[in-house]
């Protein structure tokens, strides 16, 4: 590393010191915002999280272009929840880089199942709690805190940037991305870069940075499944007349072997590489009760990474307090399927769809609706932006980066590919494995957030001095 080279990073280590508490409060601010895009909930909050943000990038002073806009869904008039977008052109030969991540939340779930409450940002046993406190809008702070560190050295040295930036926040990543593709088209030019950064994952655990290389597709679906034309007195007829509560639970349970592996022809691994892990992680990082064993083959990562896996994620039927006497006429349930990499969705559906249908007990019929599929993603890892993306954060983490995969989906990445793909794609994160995204009690653990915010800073800085 050059004298000159040193001498800048030991300034932006400071400028990321220096500014690391003022981006926790804008963290702590965008927290407040039940930013949640899900349609049942109040729109306005997710478009105030955006005005919010685009308001912070404006504060910077670096770029061209900052502004929120909207896209219509895919297949529809209807627009999708409001993205900010952000950019700056690149001069001198040196690249561009775009920015991701998404500000819009999960949904809190029950108050009571939260120490603190969702939408109050609370600091505790050094984690931050708050839904969205991790996913992902510490994911839009790291990218916020990274570049106002960089600008900040660079101004000391009395010179201003020739990297060129974009950013896209999207507002719907947790309602499927519904508008993604058509943003991206309309928004080429905006977002056009040599490589992109996807800050929506995880790190390998508290003290060890990690880079994703590997993501399963997902492929979800409710089917419906009836037996008879109108409820029936169960004392009566029952014994003779099957409801659909007996076809849906015979049904369901052919999807698997009886050691929990998926039994689907058709829905097939991936030969992955994957480092250590055992049944002790698991269970610490689940909450795996005691006497409850864990399901599937092989290598435990292998099966969250590398193999298929199927969970049924809902039912609608008559709860506990509804229940009456009654043989149940239909019972419709939400199957939801991911794929290893490498496979491909819609081959995959219509695997699980000849599935059900060629084992209905009874002769249940069976209806299938609202199919959503997401590609699966594996990384080149071979690129110049992978190297240096390990360098930056070995050197912040002062540890080596593990290559990982993910047991979860960001379908969207496949759309990039499309619309950029000449671009270098990283998938990175500052989640870790206690930051229960989607859960009750969502946190971000501080320590490993300012890491991850340093190591963005670093790869940036070294973009700004690379020529293309």
């Amino acid at each position: 590393m050059t004298d000159q080279r040193q001498t800048f990073e030991a300034v932006l280590r400071e400028a990321a010191r220096a500014g690391h508490e003022r981006t926790l409060e804008d963290l702590q601010r965008l927290v407040r915002i039940p930013s949640v895009s899900w349609p049942a909930f109040d729109p306005a909050h997710v478009a105030e999280s955006a005005e919010a943000i685009a308001g912070l990038l404006r504060e910077i002073g670096v770029f061209d272009v900052v502004e929120v806009r909207r896209a219509p869904v895919e297949g529809g008039s209807e627009l999708g929840h409001p993205a900010v977008v952000a950019r700056r052109e690149a001069r001198n030969g040196r690249p561009t880089v775009l920015l991701y991540a998404h500000h819009d939340v999960q949904p809190p779930g029950n108050d009571e199942d939260w120490e603190s409450p969702a939408f109050e940002p609370t600091l505790r046993n050094g984690r931050l709690y708050g839904r969205g406190a991790a996913d992902d809008k510490a994911g839009v702070m790291a990218h916020i805190g990274a570049i106002r560190a960089l600008v900040a050295a660079a101004e000391a040295e009395g010179r201003e940037l020739d990297l060129g930036i974009a950013l896209f926040i999207e507002g719907e990543e947790e309602w499927a991305s519904q508008s993604f593709g058509n943003f991206l088209r309309e928004n080429r030019e905006l977002l056009a870069a040599d490589a992109i950064i996807v800050a929506d994952s995880s790190n390998w655990d508290e003290e060890t940075p990690a880079l994703t290389v590997a993501l399963r597709g997902a492929v979800a679906f409710n089917v419906r499944i009836q037996t008879l034309d109108r409820a029936s007195h169960s004392g009566m007829f029952g014994g003779a007349v099957p409801d659909a509560m007996l076809a849906a639970v015979r049904l369901l349970d052919t999807l698997w072997d009886a050691d929990g592996s998926v039994a689907v022809e058709g829905l097939g691994s991936t030969d992955l590489e994957v480092p250590a892990y055992d049944e002790a992680r698991l269970r610490s990082e689940t909450g795996l009760l005691d006497g409850v064993s864990a399901v599937g083959r092989g290598e435990i990562l292998s099966r969250l990474w590398a193999q298929p896996s199927i969970s049924i994620t809902g039912i609608d039927a008559p709860d506990v307090a509804n229940a009456s006497n009654t043989l149940i006429p239909a019972v419709r349930v939400r199957l939801s399927a991911r794929i290893a990499p490498g496979h491909d969705p819609q081959e995959a559906y219509a695997a699980l769809i000849s599935h059900l249908q060629d084992r209905a007990p009874f002769g249940a019929h069976l209806t299938f609706e609202e199919p959503g599929l997401g590609q699966a993603f594996q990384v080149d890892t071979s690129g110049w932006a992978v190297s240096e993306v390990r360098g930056a954060m070995a050197d912040a983490w002062e540890r080596d980066p593990v290559d990982i995969g993910v047991g979860g989906s960001i379908p969207f990445i496949a759309e990039l590919v499309d619309e950029f793909p000449d671009a270098q794609i990283l998938v990175t994160g500052v989640e870790d494995p206690d930051g229960r995204a989607h859960s009750p009690n969502e946190s971000l653990h501080l320590e490993s957030f300012r890491k991850s915010l340093l190591g963005e800073a670093l790869f940036l800085a070294r973009l700004d001095r690379r020529t293309m």
